[in-house]
């Protein structure tokens, strides 16, 4: 089967290799759509911690598929059966496991850092991924890559829960990326006053404009702080969510908000960079500074019904889709900030919302 693999930083080639098999306790999803995230961009640039020098690996972490086989004593799950995987695999051990908290477990497992991930034809989900929850069936009439965008989408949601956006809220998103997009959509899902989305480049902001950011602030042109002033009434924002990995960004994110207003640091930075922040206006405006990275395996389960129901709808971030022997130009178009999500697909367009052919009909059931 086809795979693209990662030798080491900036290496990373599409070859033959051979096809996984389903142990007892394990699934094998036959991969339909892996959509790129930014921490894909950076593991192949950079590498990754958890993978060590000299380590094969398949990247991906944004999946969605067919189960292709099922192990004897796996229940639950049946060939052709449609599902997603979650990445971040728990210990189910510690206190965060023990609290819900499986992105958050340090002793995690992760499907394309750790462990083989969604580039590649066939995805072996090992027992314990299984048995901790990671795999979800996908709702009938959700396109392939919907599902897999669910993944981002359901770490942008947990961000936004901590903030509790409501109706009286004016949301100012920095960034208009993929992330900046899924927190828009978020925003007006949970009723927000005003958003307010910025960015450098122009044709991300359309495309927010297009899924309900109410004001669309290019900074080459206007600065953020004054477009937020007059839209505020000189109040200031009431939740700042910072989408982008800027230093300059995110040490302005407090002086935007406004008395009690609450900001989530949802973009990370380099390990050697750090934000200066003014304490005595966190102090004196009792502001709540948060920051989030990834889902649980309950926040997915959400978002993945959400988008299910049409609550929201995922498919126009969906930019371009490419065939995984064109990884390169992929990683590429990703990294250019031309679109949104780049998708990588296996046999059909992931964007079709009717179910594969291999997943129509009756599956078999696990005995």
């Amino acid at each position: 089967m086809k795979a693209a693999v990662l030798h080491r930083p900036g290496a990373l080639t599409v070859e033959e290799v051979a096809e996984p098999t389903a142990g007892d306790d394990e699934l094998l999803v036959r991969v339909r759509a892996a959509s790129i995230c930014g921490t894909d961009l950076r593991i192949l640039k950079h590498g990754h911690f958890k993978i060590p020098d000299g380590q094969r690996r398949v990247l991906g972490h944004e999946v969605a598929g067919d189960v292709a086989a099922v192990g004897p004593r796996v229940t639950g799950f049946r060939e052709g059966m449609r599902v997603s995987v979650t990445p971040n695999v728990g210990c189910g051990r510690c206190d965060m496991c023990r609290s819900g908290y499986n992105n958050m477990c340090p002793d995690y497992e992760a499907f394309g850092i750790s462990i083989d991930g969604g580039f590649q034809e066939l995805l072996r989900v090992p027992g314990f991924a299984v048995q901790r929850g990671n795999v979800f069936h996908v709702p009938d009439g959700l396109s392939y890559a919907e599902a897999a965008l669910v993944e981002p989408f359901s770490c942008c949601y947990s961000g936004q829960r901590g903030l509790r956006v409501g109706p009286e809220d004016v949301v100012v998103i920095t960034g208009a990326g993929p992330i900046g997009a899924f927190h828009v959509l978020l925003g007006k899902l949970a009723g927000a006053r005003k958003v307010i989305i910025s960015n450098r480049s122009r044709p991300r902001l359309d495309l927010a404009a297009r899924l309900g950011a109410d004001v669309c602030v290019s900074v080459r042109e206007r600065d953020l702080a004054e477009v937020v002033r007059e839209h505020t009434g000189g109040r200031g924002a009431d939740v700042v969510i910072t989408a982008v990995s800027d230093r300059q960004v995110q040490a302005q994110a407090v002086e935007l908000l406004a008395a009690h207003g609450r900001l989530n640091y949802f973009a990370g930075l380099g390990a050697a960079q750090t934000v200066p922040v003014d304490t005595n206006t966190v102090h004196y405006k009792g502001l709540t500074l948060t920051g989030t990275t990834g889902s649980t395996n309950g926040d997915y389960g959400r978002c993945l019904r959400l988008v299910g129901e049409r609550r929201v709808d995922l498919s126009p971030l969906v930019s371009e889709v490419f065939p995984v022997e064109e990884i390169h130009d992929a990683f590429a178009y990703a990294a250019s900030g031309a679109g949104m999500k780049a998708v990588v697909a296996f046999d059909g367009d992931p964007r079709a919302t009717a179910p594969h052919p291999a997943a129509s009909g009756e599956g078999r059931e696990n005995p």
